[in-house]
């Protein structure tokens, strides 16, 4: 499984962005998908991540400002981000737990993020 993120750059505080990430693929099923995001000397943390039922839950960081969505017909999970802050500067991975065979995880490239004035 391959996962290709797109949609990352450059924003002033207030802007919005959006990702757009797509699996392809030997894809039986997809259980967990999501965003991740690595900030410059900091530990990778989960922003936003939506269950095989549709069921999002969001960091506290971005609640209220990202909305995350996916369309389990084409593959893909979506991150629309409002309202960007300077501490939103990260680079955003794509994740998904998908059943191959077996379940396993799969990670994007990674696509950076950078808000500032």
């Amino acid at each position: 499984v391959q996962l290709q993120a797109s949609g990352g750059g450059s924003a002033q505080p207030g802007e919005s962005l959006r990702l757009s990430c797509v699996a392809s693929g030997r894809i039986l099923g997809i259980k967990d998908m999501g965003w991740y995001r690595q900030a410059p000397g900091k530990q990778r943390e989960a922003v936003a991540v939506v269950s095989a039922g549709g069921n999002p839950s969001y960091s506290d960081s971005v609640k209220g400002r990202f909305t995350i969505s996916r369309d389990n017909t084409k593959n893909t999970v979506d991150l629309q981000m409002n309202s960007l802050k300077p501490e939103d500067t990260a680079v955003y991975y794509c994740y998904g737990s998908f059943v191959t065979g077996g379940t396993s995880s799969y990670w994007g490239q990674g696509t950076l993020v950078t808000v500032s004035s």
